[in-house]
């Protein structure tokens, strides 16, 4: 039986009236996406909860704001998605560093294995 969770961000479904499901991998993806663009403090129920990607995107670009991401990112997720993922790489390119990208943005990648299902997955999140 294929497992299935709500929806990020939540969501009626019009055809049954119900709270939206997406199947596992999605809500795993959806669920990575949210503590990548959350920022420690923006949740007052969970203030340590996030990782504050995008205020990175502020700092001076450099490799070593390619370093400091990686080691964002990767606690981050260790953290909030310990028990459902383990990481296998985080990727970081920054504008100042790669010409395929603007100043001011940072390309994340991140690869990953459902511990569930033992199913590799990728996210690339483009921040500007």
């Amino acid at each position: 039986m294929e497992r299935h969770d709500y929806a990020f961000p939540f969501r009626i479904d019009p055809t049954s009236h119900q709270g939206a499901r997406a199947s596992y991998e999605a809500h795993v993806k959806q669920m990575i996406r949210q503590i990548l663009l959350t920022a420690p403090g923006e949740r007052a129920d969970l203030p340590e909860f996030g990782c504050g990607l995008r205020q990175l995107v502020f700092a001076p670009q450099s490799e070593a704001l390619e370093a400091t991401t990686r080691m964002q990112v990767q606690q981050a997720l260790d953290r909030w998605l310990g028990t459902q993922i383990k990481v296998q790489g985080v990727d970081v390119r920054s504008g100042a560093v790669s010409d395929a990208l603007n100043e001011g943005e940072l390309d994340v990648e991140i690869r990953y294995t459902l511990i569930e299902t033992l199913t590799d997955g990728q996210l690339q999140l483009r921040v500007a």
